[in-house]
């Protein structure tokens, strides 16, 4: 059965990143909504969608819908998610689900009364470096992860005008706040260092200590340009250690021995590094970041099938984290 979907939100990141993956799939677009008149207009053609709104409750007591979709701001996402919920029927959202870890906590509350799914846009957890490095330690060939060293920026421009850092720990951090157990273990303690260079330019650290016994740092900030690499992962294991670059480059190190004075030195698949990296010159419609893979699992769970789809359970954690790291860092 195609899913009828209406969706909510119609700016950049809805119509350049998350419905042309949507598409991709055994849904129907019925209806979307914006309160921008011009944008609501070009999404409705891009899509091929004659059902356009204005008022997201006009939306979501449509009759036809199987499924809400939105990409707005933390607020709306809270009331409308909430909504759609309270009306039977299950909502996939943008991250973050709310504005507060308490926000986070209605919604979860709201979907289980509803008993349907509220799926969140932790794409990072299908990114293809970060979907590699995680089927790698869950085979059981990288052993037990000792440490996590991650690094996350974005540019100072980001608050031009605006020097809250609000937006920055909703939209940016609070993705690491999850990825961080999807690699290791839930997180037993969190601890802070920050430094600012001015107002808007921000570098912290964050320490972590996992339940398994894993140690972790993660650098964020604002103090990097968006047009160079801005992302890093290390996992280290006994011996081995998974490094993901900007999503896209993966380098599994191994235990290789010296190779220098051995005349039948060759590569061992057992033991040598591993590396990979996409091939950007071929004409496939892939998604290196991750979002068609994040909706392909909520399609599954939208229709009852099996899932691994990030839900508002590993929101609230998430949230419930990142209200912690504010506090530690005092903003």
């Amino acid at each position: 059965m195609t899913l009828k979907v209406g969706w909510i939100g119609c700016g950049t990141h809805a119509t350049q990143m998350l419905l042309p993956q949507l598409a991709r799939h055994d849904v129907e677009v019925v209806a979307l909504c914006d309160v921008d008149g011009t944008r609501l207009a070009q999404a409705g053609r891009q899509f091929g969608v004659k059902t356009l709104m204005s008022d997201a409750f006009d939306l979501i007591n449509t009759s036809e819908l199987d499924v809400v979709g939105m990409a707005v701001g933390p607020d709306q996402h809270l009331t409308f998610g909430k909504a759609a919920l309270e009306r039977g029927l299950p909502v996939f959202m943008e991250k973050p689900p709310a504005a507060t870890a308490a926000g986070a906590l209605e919604l979860l509350r709201a979907s289980e009364r509803s008993g349907k799914p509220l799926v969140l846009g932790f794409m990072k957890r299908y990114s293809i470096g970060n979907r590699i490095a995680h089927n790698i330690i869950t085979s059981g060939r990288f052993g037990r992860v000792l440490g996590l060293t991650g690094y996350y920026m974005t540019a100072p421009t980001y608050f031009v005008g605006n020097v809250d850092y609000s937006s920055f720990f909703l939209h940016h951090c609070v993705h690491y706040m999850d990825l961080v157990s999807f690699f290791v273990s839930p997180v037993r303690e969190i601890n802070a260092r920050k430094v600012e260079a001015a107002p808007g330019r921000i570098l912290f650290h964050v320490d972590l200590g996992f339940e398994c016994g894993a140690i972790g740092t993660i650098a964020m900030g604002t103090i990097q340009s968006r047009g160079a690499p801005v992302e890093r992962i290390e996992l280290m294991g006994d011996h081995q250690r998974l490094e993901i670059d900007d999503v896209i480059e993966v380098r599994w190190n191994r235990n290789p021995p010296f190779k220098t004075d051995d005349l039948a030195a060759t590569l061992n698949d057992d033991i040598d590094t591993l590396t990979w990296k996409p091939n950007f010159t071929a004409a496939a419609n892939e998604d290196h970041k991750g979002y068609h893979a994040l909706l392909t699992d909520a399609v599954r769970l939208f229709r009852g099938e099996a899932s691994a789809a990030p839900t508002i359970v590993d929101g609230v954690v998430a949230m419930e984290r990142l209200e912690r790291l504010r506090q530690i860092l005092e903003l």
